[in-house]
């Protein structure tokens, strides 16, 4: 019984030791620069890219018709009543709105694309990321583009194995 209370006191002091070993096992990984090449990330920018331009010469379109109307419109105010000055003031003024909204909607809509877009890009890399750590043994990743703030890179560098593990 003596022997038997020994060998348990063993057996918990090495597995005790074994998890503190395990518990030190640390990776890092730059996920701005893992997710910024990824093949997914650099046709969404190209997508965006499309989808700015299309937007950009819709507005320009507009600016240029509002341009030309507000210039008819002021080379022939002195030959207009003042009634008919006014409600083309109030009609430029409306087409002013209509581009600002115009504008906006471009920008909300490049937003939610950009963030719909980037979702299952970044949920790909965590979970390359989970699937890497775990196959290494690592129990904690950290992030090492945030704020550049690791001081000392001790832990393994998990970057090459993710791309490996993501095909690029």
């Amino acid at each position: 019984m003596k022997n038997f209370k020994t060998l348990l006191l063993i057996a918990v002091f090495t597995l005790g030791v074994a998890g503190v070993a395990n518990a030190q096992k640390v990776g890092h990984i730059n996920f701005e620069k893992l997710v910024a090449e990824m093949p997914q990330t650099k046709a969404l920018k190209v997508t965006m890219e499309k989808l700015s331009k299309t937007y950009q010469d819709e507005i320009l379109g507009m600016e240029k018709k509002i341009e030309a109307t507000q210039k008819k419109y002021i080379a022939e105010s002195k030959t207009q009543t003042q009634t008919t000055n006014d409600t083309r003031a109030k009609e430029l003024q409306g087409e002013a709105t209509k581009l600002e909204q115009a504008r906006r909607f471009a920008y909300q809509d490049m937003q939610k694309r950009q963030n719909e877009g980037l979702q299952p890009i970044i949920e790909k890399a965590q979970k390359a990321i989970e699937d890497v750590a775990a196959s290494k043994g690592v129990l904690y990743v950290l992030d090492s583009s945030v704020g550049k703030g690791l001081l000392v890179k001790k832990g393994e560098d998990l970057f090459n194995a993710v791309k490996a593990k993501l095909g690029f």
